[in-house]
C-alpha cells in the first residue's frame, strides 16, 4: 500500500475520532448550559449583573467553540488538499 494512501486513511481516522469526540462535548456543553439557565431563572438572590455575566460567559463559551472548530476544520482541509496535490 502506498504511503501516502496510509497516511490518507490515518487523517480519516483521526478527523472522524475528532468529530465524535467534539460532537460529545458539544453536547455535554449545551446541557450544561440549559442546566445553568433553569438555576439562574431559579435564583432570586442572583442579581441581575451576576445573570448578566454568566450569560456572557455562556456565550464567549459558544463562540470560543465554533471558533475552534472552524480552525481544526481549515487544518484538516489544507492537510487533505496538501496530500491531494502531492498525489
Amino acid at each position: 500500500m502506498d504511503q501516502k494512501e496510509i497516511v490518507k486513511q490515518m487523517l480519516q481516522y483521526h478527523r472522524t475520532a475528532f468529530e465524535n469526540a467534539f460532537t460529545g462535548l458539544t453536547m455535554v456543553q449545551d446541557q450544561m448550559e440549559k442546566t445553568m439557565e433553569m438555576f439562574i431563572k431559579q435564583a432570586a438572590w442572583l442579581p441581575a449583573e451576576g445573570k448578566k455575566v454568566v450569560e456572557e460567559y455562556t456565550k464567549a463559551c459558544k463562540t470560543a467553540r465554533e471558533n475552534f472548530k472552524k480552525v481544526v476544520d481549515e487544518g484538516y482541509k489544507k492537510v487533505e488538499d496538501f496530500l491531494s496535490g502531492a498525489a
